[in-house]
Order: C-alpha cells, then structure tokens, then sequence
C-alpha cells in the first residue's frame, strides 16, 4: 500500500484479541537494501542506476552466487542439454539477461547453432571476454542493450532466461522475456523457464521475533521495552529476505499466480492479487507470511485454473495437519517423475533467492485448525514496473 513516493513501511491497525487480528499490512518495495538487526536481507531503496542496470562489485559477486545457484544446485545444465539433444531442429537461442554468459555456454555447449545473449548492463562486457575465452565467439553474439530496444537479425527456437526476482516478481525481468518473445520467437518455440507459480503461507518463526524484538525486553538487566515500537519498525517495516524450514509453515500453501511463460502478458503482471483461506497445522504464534515459487522447464502443466483455485476457497478445502504434511510429501513424490522444477520451497534446499518474509509486528497466537484467511495484492510502481507494492489483509 502506499502512494507512489519515496516512503516505505508498514501500517497497522486494530489490537489483536484472544489469537484473532484486524491488522491491515503494506509495504512498498523500492530496490534491493541492507540487513537491519537480523540475518537475511531486507527489501529497501534502490541501489541501482537511475536506468535500472547498473553493475556494482556486490553485485558482481551476487551474480557469482546465484549462477552457482542457479545452474549448480537444479541440474539447469543436464536439462539444457537434454532438451537440445531431443528436439535437433533446434538451432537459435536468445538468453535474455545473460549477465556473466553461463547460460548462454551451456546452450552453446548443448548444440545450439546461434546464441545471442543480451544484457542491459555493462556486465556484457565480461560476458563477451568469458565467451571469448572459452573459444565460442562464433557461436555466441553478446549484445549490450535493452531486449526492448536492440535487434536480432533471425527467429529463434529458444527463449532462455534466469529472470526470476526475490518472491518471484520482484526485480522481476519477465516483462523483457515476454517482449522478446512476441519480437523473436517462432510458433511453437521453447521457452525456458516454461512455468512459474508464486506461493504463499503463513509461518511462525520465534527465534526470528526474539532476536529482534524481545532482546530489548530485557538489555544486560536494563528494561529497554520503550525501544519495541521502533525495533518492531526497524525489523518488520520491510519484506525480509530469509531463509526459513518446513517447520516454520503453519499451512498449506496458496497459489497467488501461475504463470505460463508461453502464454503471459505484461499488462496481466501488472497487478497480481489472490485470496487466500487456510487452517493452521500446528497451534503455535502467528508471525506473518512467506512467499517462495517454482520454475518448470518444458512440459505442460494442469490448467493454470486449477493452480491459482488452491487455498482460496473454504477452510474444508485446505487440508490440516498430518493430511497437510502428507500432500507435501506427495509433492515431492510427483516431482520424481517431472520435468525439471527449480523450487525455492522451505523445504527444499536453500537457494539464492531465499524465501521473502512478510513479518507482522505482533505475533497473534492461533490454534491448530484456526482458519486464516485474507488477501494479497502485488502491484507494479508507476516509477519503475520491476518493484512492487504490497497490500496483506488477514484475519
């Protein structure tokens, strides 16, 4: 919530009562800031150049982190490879935002005839010496620019694209994709990713709010709770960064977008809202929502109908308890015999992406069953489309 300015933070209102809440939560993102107070990050001001791209040594070193990620952790480059070895009419690709080039290698090294890796960023640089060092400048055209303002001289057979931000959207580069799609690829052309899901779930996590917040209940013998209010600000004003467990979900999780890569529109990203009713697992403190998402590579889904339906409608619809945890397992049995998904699901391994925390300045205790209800809107900023602003409502 929030105008369009360059305040953040979030809003309050009504006291908690007997483990049931009136709050109303916003918050706005504007970039990517510093950890205050815990470990993880948090989304704050912007740190980029004034046209978005700019290239710093932190950022340098968060590229060197989410290639190994990315590619490391999933298996990115088996699939690639598979996917190229299978279908062999396959021939032009475009990666969009290559940064560093390693997807573009990988393609290269898979069969592709023709590469063209484009980053708006002057990264492109390195890229082209790395390609050059790796003795594919033949195979692969970096060019520096704008998907939305630089040339490809040919149709393409693939769309490949680490374009995922923090909870899916944020500094998301999908709208880039998807206008590299409509310019470039051919009818019935592959994109990877071919599927994201954006979930949600509300989670307890008291370590969390004790090292945070209850530390100054009590500072080497002195009562400091005065300082609550403003540490409650400092930690919680702002979509945090984190990485959490399995143990700290207190429900299944709701889908709040599916999205078909091959099919999405820019204006359909625009504003992206879901309502959610669920039942807590577990009784245990309310200390706010985690968002996390999957990528799909390649092979249909179910109808996106039947993903963003999940967790929105009655309690009886979402399972509790041990049903809960055994449809999770049951999800991870599935995914054995699927194309490759990259999750950054809490019970999943830890990636670069983390999971992102929406925290609630007082935890609210809730019984197992308790249904939790609300919704969730993400909407894109009129200064820039790839930050958001976030408007919870839960009761």
């Amino acid at each position: 919530m929030g105008g369009d300015n360059d305040s953040s933070g979030t809003e309050a209102s009504g006291p908690a009562s007997e483990g049931r809440s009136g709050f109303l939560f916003g918050s706005k993102l504007l970039g990517l800031g510093s950890a205050r107070g815990a470990s993880g990050r948090k989304l704050g001001k912007s740190r980029l150049t004034a046209e978005g791209y700019g290239v710093r040594p932190a950022a340098a070193a968060m590229l060197a982190n989410r290639d190994q990620a990315f590619v490391g952790n999933t298996g990115y480059r088996e699939h690639d490879a598979a996917y190229f070895h299978a279908y062999s009419h396959i021939g032009v690709v475009v990666d969009v935002g290559c940064g560093t080039g390693i997807l573009s290698i990988f393609c290269a090294f898979a069969g592709a005839r023709k590469v063209y890796a484009i980053d708006a960023s002057d990264i492109a640089v390195q890229a082209q010496e790395v390609v050059k060092a790796n003795g594919l400048s033949e195979i692969i055209t970096v060019i520096l620019g704008r998907v939305e303002e630089v040339d490809v001289p040919e149709p393409v057979d693939v769309i490949v694209s680490e374009w995922m931000g923090y909870m899916l959207l944020y500094e998301s580069m999908l709208p880039s994709v998807i206008c590299a799609r409509d310019r470039w690829l051919k009818p019935g052309g592959l994109m990877l990713p071919t599927y994201a899901t954006l979930y949600m779930a509300p989670i307890t996590h008291a370590d969390r709010y004790a090292d945070s917040i209850d530390f100054w209940r009590n500072v080497y013998g002195i009562d400091m709770s005065a300082m609550l209010p403003l540490a409650k600000q400092c930690a919680f004003e702002e979509p945090c960064v984190e990485t959490i467990t399995a143990e700290n979900v207190l429900s299944w999780p709701i889908v709040v977008k599916h999205i078909d890569c091959t099919k999405v529109t820019i204006k359909e990203l625009e504003v992206v809202t879901a309502n959610f009713c669920v039942s807590s697992m577990m009784g245990a403190s309310l200390h706010g929502f985690a968002l996390w998402f999957d990528v799909t590579f390649g092979v249909p889904q179910q109808n996106s109908h039947d993903f963003e339906g999940r967790g929105a409608g009655s309690p009886k619809d979402s399972p509790s308890g041990g049903q809960a945890e055994s449809q999770l397992l049951s999800l991870r049995r599935r995914r054995e015999d699927e194309p490759l998904v990259l999750s950054t699901a809490p019970e999943e391994s830890p990636t670069h992406w983390q999971q992102t925390i929406l925290y609630i300045y007082d935890p609210i205790e809730v019984k197992q069953d308790q249904v939790i209800s609300g919704s969730i809107s993400l909407a894109q900023t009129r200064e820039n489309p790839r930050f958001l602003n976030i408007h919870l409502e839960y009761r």
